[in-house]
């Protein structure tokens, strides 16, 4: 098995890509923990993995939240002594445009998406850069390519995506061995993307739910499992000399 022994965090893990990514880490034989701000969620979710075989421990946490961040990662400090996989996967989506954005919105996005990733690799690397180890953001297509409707998320997923980079190039510099990707999935069918708050019309959202599927070269969404296979690889030793780079699993969208 390509984890066994090593032990991963898995941000937004109650369902959704999240729970796809902590249970095909634990299936291939990593010691998980995973994290989300829903509860009884996280604790269905564990309970139903458990009953598989699978080691995996959910933990409350609100990625906004530097104290959460803090709690999170000296829980995982006191149990095994280190950390090799850090997901940063937690996330929100709002539908707005740069006209019915609000403030509010715009903070409450990039805290969670864009605050969270930088809290998880700044502090996660006092656990990893002793062993080494992978870090991946969850960046998005929209980081690429843009979306004018869902202007916040696209800004935050683009900070994303840099941010990457430069912890990536901080990480080498100091010889951490520890290898910083992004991933930016396209359009993946998740609770997020359908229950997404929404300032757009009835006929602006119909409109970009038609564009969407039309500029899918695969003419359909993907899922949270095919996303999941890009995350093994970036976590394993597959891509032992992999950082720095963003890897698109996107059904061939940006090709436009």
């Amino acid at each position: 098995m390509r984890m066994q022994g090593k032990i991963g965090l898995v941000t937004g893990g109650a369902s959704g890509m999240g729970l796809a990514f902590a249970r095909r880490l634990a299936q291939e034989g990593a010691k998980i923990y995973f994290t989300d701000v829903n509860e009884s969620g996280g604790k269905k979710a564990e309970d139903e993995m458990r009953r598989t075989g699978l080691s995996v421990t959910f933990l409350s946490h609100d990625v906004a939240l530097e104290a959460d961040w803090l709690r999170v990662l000296e829980h995982i400090r006191a149990s095994e002594g280190r950390l090799d996989v850090l997901v940063n996967n937690a996330g929100i989506v709002m539908s707005h445009n740069i006209e019915n954005c609000t403030a509010e919105d715009f903070d409450k996005v990039l805290n969670v998406n864009l605050k969270s990733a930088f809290l998880g690799c700044k502090h996660g690397l006092a656990l990893m850069k002793e062993n080494g180890g992978s870090i991946i953001n969850m960046s998005s297509i929209t980081a690429i390519c843009g979306e004018p409707a869902a202007l916040a998320y696209s800004a935050s997923k683009a900070g994303v995506r840099f941010l990457s980079k430069s912890v990536a190039l901080h990480c080498a510099e100091k010889g951490y061995a520890i290898r910083v990707n992004s991933l930016h999935p396209g359009y993946i069918d998740t609770p997020l993307l359908s229950g997404a708050p929404s300032r757009l019309s009835e006929a602006e959202a119909l409109t970009v739910r038609s564009r969407i599927g039309g500029e899918i070269p695969f003419k359909r969404r993907g899922t949270p499992d095919e996303v999941a296979g890009a995350v093994l690889y970036l976590a394993s030793d597959d891509s032992v000399y992999v950082t720095g780079s963003e890897l698109v699993v996107d059904g061939g969208y940006a090709c436009h």
